[in-house]
């Protein structure tokens, strides 16, 4: 997939343009449906498929107060997007003065003229441009006049309810990483680099565990998770305990993630943590013995499922 940081790099029309356009915050199973519609309407014109995308997202631009966590941050978003199989994603660096850009200006100047676009690929009730004026109606009216096709995508429904980022956000928030793994269709994954923690996990617990600063914004609720971990293109199964380690009364929060079988010195490496399911939540244990206790049954309860999944 080729890369477009800034609308200048594009010195004349790509071939035969279909495009779709939002912030595609989770890429999750709705975008995806979207995607392959592009690509599939790409390939019947012999086209290039593009997904339009912003950085930062919009809302930290326009509302600057309003910062809500991201699912997926920029880096994880266009790797999900490439392995989609689109062949340009063009991002565009959002500001305000990009905001201000009238919504007929946008697409005749922008997406017609510098682009060379046949096609649109939308949603329902996609809007766009200044305050939001542009609409699929503004699109097919401009679509005669300049001679590109607008093709409005259904909804994709699972058990009834529409696919949304927020409704993914809310979801993890709450520790629902099965059911935010129905709508995103791969399991929530969060990034990090291992750091030195306060040396109780194997000393302590018997029962190492990498410490992690996070990358990402959007962490599950605390407590217990079977999750799998990528490190160095190899998979593995662990356990991670998310919270505030309520046995030790530190009030510190913190990521820690327990490598099942695994003995390598990971420190100032970076991993991923996949999560599959939450366990349990977070509870006070009388001591190091009870808590190490519940972590074996934690592990072997981990096991079973990891082993299912």
């Amino acid at each position: 997939m080729k890369i477009i940081t800034d609308l200048s790099e594009i010195s004349k029309p790509l071939k035969n343009v279909v495009l779709t356009i939002g912030n595609f915050d989770g890429v999750h199973i709705g975008h995806q449906a979207l995607f392959n519609q592009v690509i599939e309407k790409a390939e019947s014109i012999d086209g290039t498929s593009v997904v339009i995308t912003f950085e930062p997202h919009p809302i930290r631009v326009i509302k600057s107060n309003k910062h809500f966590p991201l699912i997926t941050l920029y880096e994880q978003k266009v790797e999900l997007i490439g392995a989609t199989g689109v062949d340009t994603l063009i991002c565009i660096p959002f500001t305000r003065e990009f905001a201000a850009i009238p919504a007929r200006t946008f697409v005749k100047e922008i997406l017609c003229d510098q682009l060379g676009m046949k096609a649109i690929v939308v949603g329902q009730d996609y809007s766009f441009g200044r305050k939001r004026e542009g609409d699929i109606f503004l699109l097919k009216e401009m679509a005669v006049a300049h001679g590109f096709d607008v093709i409005i995508s259904e909804w994709i429904d699972l058990e009834g309810g529409r696919i949304s980022s927020t409704e993914i956000r809310n979801l993890v928030r709450e520790g629902g990483v099965e059911e935010a793994k129905k709508l995103l269709g791969r399991y929530y994954q969060v990034r990090g680099i291992v750091i030195r923690g306060r040396d109780r996990g194997g000393k302590l617990l018997g029962f190492p565990t990498a410490n992690l600063t996070l990358y990402d914004e959007l962490c599950p609720k605390g407590g217990v998770y079977a999750v799998t971990v990528e490190y160095q293109d190899t998979t593995y199964q662990g356990v991670a305990n998310i919270g505030y380690s309520p046995t030790f009364d530190n009030g510190e929060f913190s990521v820690e993630v327990h490598i099942l079988d695994f003995d390598q010195n990971i420190y100032e490496r970076p991993i991923r943590v996949n999560f599959i399911r939450r366990l349990r939540g977070e509870k006070k244990f009388p001591g190091p013995e009870a808590l190490s206790e519940q972590i074996s049954k934690d592990i072997e309860k981990a096991r079973e499922l990891l082993s299912m999944a």
